[in-house]
């Protein structure tokens, strides 16, 4: 298994020494590991992952760091998926049958948005802020 946590939680590929995490999210990253030739004691090689590849995304990353959308032609980090964004565009991230995501945590509110940036939920910190982010206004006198 390749998936690490990186910084503040994001998705990462584990490096082959085992200890490195790259964010997925680095774009500079491709995250491919090589060695960088430097010895350690026991005659090992230290093994890293360095900037292999500068491009060729999504094809350069590990499967599993990576959500294909329904239109064939996006794709997003798998940690982007079921994150309460509508970060395909299209909503497949969050409500498709591919993200099998669960439904609206806690710390958010389901009905159907006004605005295309959630799909199913929009963040409890919007509730009664004067802004109608649901077509029922439901975000405004009930939630």
């Amino acid at each position: 298994n390749r998936f690490c946590a990186a910084s503040n939680n994001r998705t990462g590929f584990l490096c082959d020494d085992r200890a490195t995490c790259v964010p997925a999210r680095q774009p500079s990253v491709a995250a491919v590991p090589v060695s960088d030739g430097v010895s350690v004691p026991g005659g090992v090689e230290h093994v890293s992952c360095l900037s292999a590849l500068a491009g060729d995304l999504p094809r350069s990353l590990p499967g599993y760091l990576v959500f294909r959308c329904s239109n064939p032609a996006y794709w997003v980090y798998a940690d982007q998926r079921c994150n309460g964004m509508n970060n395909c565009g299209d909503c497949s991230d969050e409500m498709g049958s591919l993200a099998t995501c669960p439904p609206c945590g806690s710390e958010w509110w389901s009905c159907s948005p006004v605005l295309y940036e959630y799909c199913s939920c929009v963040p409890r910190r919007l509730c009664r802020d004067g802004v109608q982010h649901c077509l029922s206004w439901s975000d405004e006198y009930i939630c």
